[in-house]
């Protein structure tokens, strides 16, 4: 049986788990390793995001953080503000998180942190990419996975590999396959969150009349307008020549049509009414999008799968753990999944056997800490969204004693910022973990493993 550095693998999807897994596999000697990515091409799609430490610490290991970070905005305070009237009601100074945790904490273009991992990778010559190549189906799960692919201009055919990886997001075609093979329902039980968002990027040249922009753009702070139901986040990115907005509000598009896609083009009228009682900073940014570049995301999540495993193959990132966009870490976990696929499969002996135990501790590692931040994500969500009553000045009592004391290791209700939510997430090395806990969680493993 030849050693796991021989294992032929096949990732699907070239998002940041799969982009993740490859490079996790590549640094860890294997040999094979096969993307297939629907997209044509890894172009300059999404928005803004932030990169924590968690997310960074690895990145560098893989020798590609220091472009990306190159490219991005150091974050060094955030703001917590009433979206009616601007007023601040919590400040969080931050200008030590890399003392404190080895890297800064820093905000950035989607498209840059994809591109400095897919740079990275193409620099391994055991990684090959495989655009406009779509997943139709997976029929055998050991001792060697057998799937058919479909070229967009092409016929489908089939494949066999060793590990299967499916980081094909959060509407995987992997997992539908995996569970019905399992007799499970083929779709999670999705949560629909009631909750839709704008992502907007506003440039430079379309604000330089506006110094009160102008100075956001200029500075260092994350700013965050809450208001009931709705709130908007914003940060610069690409050197501070993007302001970069992303809005949570009520959904009344997708909820009417729920089995449309995910995204869809906005009404910009629609889009200022939704913050009509915001202030009028926010309405001079929203005013600034063009007409015809309002797009609208639904935010969804699903229950706990019940299980993200099944002989040599896996799911990873958001095809097993969605989550919501309030603790700004989904990208962060889907790259954690990657860094720990690479060290579990680099313990196997190579067999079948060895494989789906592997892929079961990667599950057991996983679950438990990506459940907690999903939680957390909706906790946040939901403090941020309160409308009048006790439960929304307990909330704004919290914000001002952290703002009038300064902000130590009290909890702030705006998770992100809480000191104490960003040490257990930014200090989190999970390679450290997976080498700590694999002989004990193999055992387990063991026991539970599904071929």
């Amino acid at each position: 049986m030849a050693g796991p550095r021989e294992l032929e693998v096949a990732i699907i999807g070239s998002g940041m788990g799969g982009l993740a897994c490859a490079l996790a596999l590549a640094k860890k000697g294997f040999k094979k390793i096969d993307v297939y990515e629907t997209a044509s091409s890894l172009g300059f799609v999404g928005a803004g995001l932030q990169m924590a430490p968690n997310m960074a610490r690895i990145l560098d290991k893989w020798q590609c953080w220091e472009q990306i970070e190159a490219e991005a905005t150091v974050v060094r305070e955030s703001s917590i503000r009433q979206g009616s009237n601007n007023e601040e009601l919590a400040h969080v100074h931050m200008p030590n998180i890399k003392n404190l945790y080895g890297h800064n904490h820093v905000a950035g273009h989607r498209f840059s942190l994809a591109n400095g991992m897919y740079q990275a990778c193409l620099k391994e010559p055991t990684i090959k990419f495989h655009f406009a190549h779509m997943i139709e189906s997976v029929s055998a799960w050991s001792p060697k996975v057998t799937f058919t692919l479909k070229p967009r201009n092409g016929d489908a055919f089939t494949r066999k590999a060793d590990v299967l990886l499916g980081a094909d997001g959060i509407k995987s075609t992997t997992r539908t396959h995996l569970l019905s093979s399992l007799d499970l329902p083929s779709q999670p039980t999705i949560q629909d969150t009631d909750q839709a968002a704008y992502r907007i990027m506003l440039k430079r040249e379309q604000v330089k009349d506006d110094p009160e922009i102008l100075a956001l753009l200029d500075g260092d702070c994350v700013t965050r307008w809450i208001g009931p139901q709705r709130h908007i986040i914003a940060y610069s990115v690409d050197n501070h020549d993007i302001y970069n907005l992303s809005t949570t509000q009520p959904d009344t598009h997708f909820a009417a049509a729920p089995n449309a896609s995910y995204t869809t083009l906005a009404d910009k009228g629609e889009m200022i009414r939704v913050f009509q009682d915001f202030c009028p900073l926010v309405h001079r940014m929203l005013d600034y999008v063009p007409e015809g570049e309002v797009c609208e995301w639904r935010l969804r999540v699903h229950a706990p799968l019940p299980t993200w495993t099944r002989g040599s193959c896996a799911l990873v990132g958001d095809a097993c753990h969605p989550t919501l966009p309030h603790l700004s870490q989904g990208a962060a976990m889907a790259i954690e999944d990657g860094a720990v696929i690479g060290e579990v499969l680099a313990k196997s002996d190579g067999t079948p056997e060895s494989i789906a135990k592997c892929l079961k501790v990667f599950e057991l590692l996983r679950r438990e800490r990506t459940q907690m931040m999903v939680d957390l994500a909706k906790a946040s969500g939901r403090a941020l969204h309160l409308g009048e009553g006790k439960a929304k000045e307990e909330r704004d009592r919290l914000f001002r004693e952290a703002k009038e004391k300064g902000i130590g290791q009290q909890t702030v209700p705006d998770k992100w910022a809480s000191p104490e939510v960003q040490k257990m997430i930014y200090s989190y090395d999970c390679v450290q973990e997976s080498n700590d806990y694999f002989d004990k969680l193999s055992k387990e493993a063991a026991k539970v493993v599904q071929i």
